[in-house]
């Protein structure tokens, strides 16, 4: 067995300005987020860009837990790692589309405060 992990930290204030930006910012959310993610960001309201930030993050800590798996790191888009949250708010990842081998167990941890999100994911492969 193998245990695989990814961390990953962001500014949340850059996610905003990205989300912001009257350029690119509907691109940007319909690039990375998928609609479920979108929908439960939004519900946050006044803590939105924490809760993007913290997938954004969440999103890229996966790339690198799964990234010694993948012939080609361009073969995944940022919607193929999702994001959601059980019952009591857990979060967890839904791969989709992603056909990883051997993988026993996959785990996913997210935290916010004011200015930086942080996600943590581990993976147990046979």
């Amino acid at each position: 067995m193998k245990i695989c992990c990814g961390t990953d930290i962001i500014e949340i204030e850059r996610i905003r300005n990205s989300i912001e930006d009257a350029a690119m910012g509907k691109a940007f959310i319909e690039r990375v987020y998928t609609p479920k993610e979108i929908a439960y960001c939004e519900s946050k309201k006044m803590q939105k860009y924490q809760h993007y930030a913290a997938r954004f993050a969440a999103k890229e800590a996966a790339f690198k837990a799964i990234s010694e798996q993948l012939e080609d790191k361009y073969s995944i888009s940022w919607q193929d790692i999702e994001v959601i949250n059980d019952e009591q708010g857990r979060p967890s990842l839904n791969l989709i589309g992603i056909d990883l081998k051997n993988i026993e167990d996959i785990d996913l941890s997210i935290s916010h405060c004011k200015e930086y999100a942080v996600a943590n994911v581990t993976l147990l492969r046979k």
